[in-house]
């Protein structure tokens, strides 16, 4: 795996254009380059620091205090099931042995296909239609045994492409705004008078 490639190097430097510093497209970017290699590579670390004028650390600092950035490869799949309370009470602990059972995987493994990785995830704020989990990020409530197993089945058949794209994959439309349609934004540096002082008076 690799740095950002050509393409979303050309991206990169756009998507960093519409922050008055840098260093604030650096989650963006750091989803760009997941989106690139299906997980966020060293290479692509140290490339995204010369990019936003931080060092790797930095850069590696901001990526581990997300859960959804992966340093390793993981599935085409990530199904996340929720364990905290409501999901709990509804029956998470249960969906999640089925769901070891289902794929032949303990929570933080792979199947040996690379089709899905099964994880542990705390709340996805969805109570109300507990038991969650979450597919690439993408929602399914109130999951049964059975309902889990169409699921899998499902994305094996490839039945929800179109609903669900491969991780990595933020989104499917990239915003893109054109130079002078763009808002005008101030500077961080530029001095700012709160707007409840009054200006002096001689």
């Amino acid at each position: 795996m690799s740095r950002l490639n050509e393409a979303n190097t050309i991206l990169a430097k756009e998507i960093i254009g519409r922050y008055p510093k840098a260093r604030s497209a650096t989650i963006p970017l750091l989803h760009l380059s997941q989106q690139q290699n299906g997980y966020v590579t060293n290479e692509a670390i140290a490339h995204v620091a010369e990019l936003v004028g931080a060092t790797s650390a930095e850069v590696m600092g901001t990526a581990t205090f997300y859960e959804m950035f992966k340093f390793q490869p993981v599935g085409k799949y990530l199904v996340n099931i929720c364990g905290t309370m409501s999901c709990q009470l509804l029956g998470a602990d249960e969906l999640m042995h089925h769901a070891e059972q289902t794929l032949g995987v303990k929570a933080g493994g792979t199947t040996a296909d690379g089709m899905f990785t099964l994880e542990h995830a705390e709340c996805q704020a969805a109570c109300t239609e507990a038991p969650n989990l979450q597919v690439n990020y993408r929602h399914c409530h109130r999951m049964t045994n059975e309902s889990f197993d169409q699921l899998i089945d499902d994305l094996r058949a490839g039945r929800l492409d179109g609903d669900i794209p491969p991780h990595g994959t933020l989104a499917r439309v990239r915003q893109t705004i054109p130079a002078e349609k763009a808002a005008g934004v101030a500077s961080p540096d530029a001095p700012v008078t709160p707007a409840w002082m009054p200006e002096a008076t001689s």
